[in-house]
């Protein structure tokens, strides 16, 4: 049976069927056909760049690559979770899982028993620290406190190596800790420096906008999935297959850019303050958030991500071109929508609601999720006439005009007397249309680390010392 593969996001929405946002599914040329019985394990750790649980659905780029994979080799998948990525590995090779996801291939392809797959994701090793701790610029500057690494994060030999070359140079290992929470360390104070993958800090700047990069500890390595050695080679050539059809047709490429691109370009003040602004504000209105998304079945901290972005969930915001309220909504389109008052907060949520779904609902339905409500979005700061006079402009130059990622590129064309005086509509902030629809996406993933709720157990576990408690600064 051939199958005509491609990602594919599914529409923001609550519903368990649709997971949020972080979907991504294969199209099969046979409607009925199901996946078989037989089942492919595949091992990875709990991780907001691997896999976690969120609103009752599983995702996370790892967990996402690993579906599809899934899917392409029509097998049910089973996932199996380690505490770190060194017990991956041995659950790997007990026999206990099939495939290991997301590691490092210099780190693990030396292993006898293993086979590295298709590298497909570039990452750095990076020395952190948390603002308001010094800053070390290189190994020497570490002294007196210690380098936290998380197990399997670098080899001993490595670290026996840089010690020969930096003689003050020590370490800590935390054989029963993961990247995510040696984070959670640097985050807490509770130690000053530790090494971390690039991508792991990337995604944990959401959360901890604090962080920040010392120095890159080497250069730039790969990840890979990784299989056990034997004799049938069939998964492995399975493996090239697969990364090769996602490279070709750019499914890859999209993934990237979903998990990773809304937050490339960080803002440290504009994500300090929609923190605060999280805790200060947000609990004003969440009930209402929810209930109206519930309505239109839209995962809530979309909608709130909405919000922020318009009004910074102010609900008496005012712009000088007059629009008001949460959703900052015109005149003409709260009437369109049928709300009388844009300042009250339910209504502004419900009117916001409403328009973005219409418009939604008007792009035409050859057009995949996600890009579909990026297109909507966009719409809404812009309105639907320049957004088509942007794709017709993308078309005209070459590229997809049902791809958000082409269509951003040529929004901005929008200002260019030399391409606007060929569109029905006009001249358009097109710069602006595609910073906002941006900053939603960085505000909504957000709101997705911020909302995610830890085991119980962790939250019961008595404080830990910061670094301010310490009798002495050696670690």
């Amino acid at each position: 049976m051939k199958k005509i593969f491609s990602f594919k996001l599914l529409r923001i929405c609550a519903t368990p069927i649709l997971v949020v946002l972080a979907a991504c599914s294969a199209e099969i040329t046979d409607d009925n056909a199901e996946l078989s019985q037989e089942k492919i394990r595949i091992v990875t750790v709990y991780s907001p760049t691997t896999y976690f649980v969120d609103t009752d659905s599983e995702t996370g780029f790892e967990y996402e690559l690993a579906r599809l994979f899934a899917i392409y080799i029509n097998h049910e998948l089973e996932i199996v979770v380690a505490d770190n990525k060194a017990e991956m590995v041995d659950i790997l090779l007990s026999g206990n899982a099939d495939i290991a996801t997301g590691l490092v291939k210099q780190t693990f392809e030396k292993k006898p028993d293993l086979i590295a797959g298709p590298e497909y994701f570039t990452v750095t090793q990076q020395v952190i620290y948390k603002l308001g701790i010094d800053r070390p610029r290189d190994l020497d500057d570490l002294y007196p406190y210690q380098l936290h690494i998380a197990r399997g994060g670098l080899r001993v030999d490595k670290l026996e190596y840089i010690k020969k070359q930096f003689p003050e140079f020590s370490w800590k290992l935390h054989p029963d800790m993961s990247s995510s929470e040696i984070i959670d360390m640097v985050e807490d104070e509770q130690i000053a420096y530790a090494v971390v993958y690039s991508n792991e800090l990337i995604t944990a700047k959401q959360k901890y906008p604090d962080l920040r990069t010392a120095f890159d500890l080497a250069a730039p390595t790969s990840l890979a999935w990784f299989t056990k050695k034997s004799d049938d080679q069939g998964l492995q050539e399975k493996l090239q297959s697969f990364f090769k059809e996602i490279e070709s047709n750019e499914s890859l490429a999209e993934m990237i850019e979903h998990f990773y691109g809304p937050v490339q370009k960080f803002d440290y003040v504009d994500q300090r303050r929609f923190i605060t602004r999280f805790f200060d504000r947000l609990p004003n209105y969440e009930s209402i958030f929810k209930a109206t998304a519930n309505e239109f079945e839209f995962d809530w901290r979309f909608l709130a991500a909405m919000s922020y972005q318009e009004s910074h969930w102010n609900e008496r915001a005012r712009s000088p071109t007059g629009v008001r309220g949460l959703m900052m909504l015109t005149l003409d389109t709260a009437k369109q929508v049928g709300i009388t008052n844009r300042l009250d907060p339910k209504q502004s949520i419900l009117g916001g609601a409403r328009y973005i779904k219409q418009l939604i609902d008007r792009i035409p339905e050859r057009i995949n999720e996600p890009d579909r409500t990026w297109f909507a979005l966009a719409a809404y700061n812009i309105g639907m006439g320049h957004l088509e006079d942007a794709r017709v402009i993308t078309e005209k130059n070459g590229k997809n005009p049902d791809k958000w990622q082409d269509v951003k590129t040529y929004l901005p064309y929008l200002q260019n007397s030399q391409w606007y005086k060929q569109t029905n509509y006009g001249y358009a902030r097109g710069a602006e249309a595609v910073t906002y629809v941006e900053r939603i996406r960085k505000y909504y993933n957000t709101l997705i680390q911020l909302t995610h709720e830890e085991p119980i157990e962790q939250l019961v576990q008595p404080r830990q010392p910061r670094l301010a408690d310490l009798p002495s600064m050696v670690l």
